[in-house]
Formats: structure tokens, sequence, C-alpha cells
């Protein structure tokens, strides 16, 4: 199983994240725990400040695709290459695909081919469930006592 992976939202999620959806308050004090939890190194590949990489706040939501769910499982702290090859789609669009690609590879352990044929899947996903609406499920924050509105109801 790969480290690294492709995680990329439905196109009718888009704009719609845990940032938009709790007060500036709030996301500073999420992110900040979550730098802290992870001793402010990737959680992927382990790069760390001590390199001069500040590290970023990414969100893992899981899909129940019978249902249309989207539910946020938790908030991991990832490097800006790691976090970049998680939104590919993006890289794309910033010039960033060869980047990706020399990332993905390294920290999978993993020829070209086969990231292209995994970035491929990813995509063929993306496109299958940017045909639905899913309902948003936030349940993780309330164990965080983190206040949320839900703007796609």
């Amino acid at each position: 199983m790969n480290k690294l992976t492709i995680e990329l939202v439905p196109s009718t999620c888009f704009f719609s994240n845990v940032r938009s959806m709790v007060s500036t308050k709030d996301w500073d004090i999420l992110r900040k725990q979550c730098y802290q939890s992870a001793n402010h190194r990737c959680e992927i590949c382990d790069q760390s400040n001590k390199w001069q990489v500040q590290v970023e706040c990414h969100e893992v939501w899981e899909y129940d695709d019978l249902n249309k769910i989207q539910k946020l499982e938790r908030l991991i702290s990832l490097c800006p290459s790691c976090h970049r090859v998680k939104h590919w789609g993006l890289a794309i669009i910033n010039g960033k695909e060869n980047e990706n690609y020399k990332h993905f590879t390294s920290v999978n352990n993993i020829s070209k081919d086969k990231a292209i044929e995994l970035v491929k899947e990813a995509f063929e996903k993306h496109r299958e469930r940017s045909n639905y609406k899913w309902k948003v499920d936030l349940s993780y924050l309330d164990k965080k006592n983190i206040k949320y509105k839900l703007d796609r109801d």
C-alpha cells in the first residue's frame, strides 16, 4: 500500500472545506493542534521544520459512495509537497504536475508508469463522485467542541 495517496475532492464539493465552515479562530486552533500533535513534521514523508519546511493542515475525508456522505475523518500535518500531491488537480492548474510525479514516486518508491496509472484511477473516481451532491458529516469536530456551519445543506 502506498504511503502517499491522491485525494481528489468531488467537484460538487469544491470550495467547501473545514476552514470555510468554522471561525478563523477555531481554524487556527485546529490547525495548530494538528501541527503540534505531529511534532511539526509531515505525517507521510516525515519532513520537518528543521529543514525550513512549513507544514500544512490537510483534511482527510472518507466517502460513503452508497449514501453519498462525505465525512471528515481527521486532520493531518503535511509538508507542501505531500499536500500538493493530495490535490493533484490544483497542481496541474499551477504547473506543478512534474514535481508531483517526482515526489509521489519517491515517497512511494514506485515507477513513473505506476504513478501515472494511480493518477488516472484517482481522476476516474473523482469524475464518478462529481456526479453527485454529497451530504457533509463534520462530527469529527463535535469531539473537539468546535462549532461549524454546514453551508451545503
